[in-house]
C-alpha cells in the first residue's frame, strides 16, 4: 500500500477574522487569518479567494463559491455539506474531520490536497483533475469521479462502495486497503489498478467469471 506524499499548507500564525471582511475588499478575498466557531450561510460569491486561511468549527450552509481559489488552507471540523465549489482551483489544502456530504467539486483542479477522516458520501468530482491527492479514512459512498484525470491519487482505508469511476483511468491507483461491495468502473479503466487479492476475486465475479477456491 503506497501513501501519496501531499505537500502541506504553508500557514504562518494567523489572527482571528470575520468572514464578512471579504466585502471590505475590492474583490472577494481573505488572507492570513482564522475563521472559527461560526456559520457562513446563503452566500453566493463567484471567484472568491482564500489564501493562508484556517477554518475551524465552521458550518457552511447553502453556500455557492463557484470558481473558488484555495491556497494554503485548512478546514478542520467543518460542515461543507452540499457546498458548491464547482470549477475551483484547490492547492495545498487539508480537509480534516469534516462533513462534506454532497459537496460539488466537479470541473475542479486539485493539487496537494488531503482529505482525512471526512464524510464525503455523494460528493461530485466529474471532469476534475486530481494530482497528489490523498483520501485517508474517508467515507466516499456513492461519490462520482466521472471522466476525471488522476495522477498520484490515493485511497487509504476508505469506504468507496458504489463509487462511480466511469471514464477515469485507475492505472497506478492503489485501492487495496479500501472497502466496497460494488463499483461503477469499466475493465479498461481498471487496467493497472492496484487491488487486494480479495478485491481481485470480487472484480472477477463482477465480470461473470467463476473463481475456484
Amino acid at each position: 500500500m503506497s501513501k501519496i506524499k501531499v505537500e502541506k499548507p504553508k500557514l504562518p500564525h494567523v489572527p482571528a477574522a470575520n468572514f464578512q471582511e471579504i466585502y471590505d475588499m475590492e474583490e472577494p478575498y481573505l488572507n492570513n487569518c482564522l475563521i472559527s466557531n461560526c456559520t457562513i450561510e446563503r452566500e453566493n460569491v463567484d471567484k472568491i479567494e482564500f489564501s493562508q486561511v484556517t477554518f475551524k468549527n465552521v458550518l457552511f450552509n447553502d453556500v455557492t463559491f463557484k470558481n473558488i481559489e484555495l491556497t494554503d488552507v485548512i478546514f478542520e471540523n467543518c460542515d461543507l455539506s452540499n457546498a458548491d465549489f464547482m470549477g475551483g482551483i484547490i492547492h495545498r489544502v487539508e480537509f480534516k474531520e469534516s462533513k462534506m456530504l454532497g459537496i460539488n467539486l466537479s470541473d475542479a483542479t486539485l493539487g496537494n490536497v488531503l482529505f482525512e477522516n471526512c464524510i464525503l458520501n455523494l460528493s461530485s468530482y466529474g471532469y476534475s483533475r486530481l494530482k497528489q491527492v490523498q483520501f485517508a479514512n474517508c467515507s466516499l459512498r456513492n461519490a462520482d469521479y466521472y471522466e476525471c484525470i488522476f495522477k498520484k491519487v490515493g485511497f487509504q482505508q476508505c469506504d468507496i462502495n458504489e463509487v462511480n469511476f466511469s471514464g477515469t483511468s485507475l492505472k497506478g491507483i492503489d485501492i487495496s486497503s479500501s472497502t466496497f461491495e460494488r463499483l461503477s468502473v469499466t475493465v479498461e479503466d481498471l487496467d493497472g489498478c492496484e487491488v487486494s487479492s480479495e478485491q481481485a476475486i470480487g472484480f472477477a465475479t463482477m465480470l461473470g467469471l467463476k473463481v475456484k477456491k
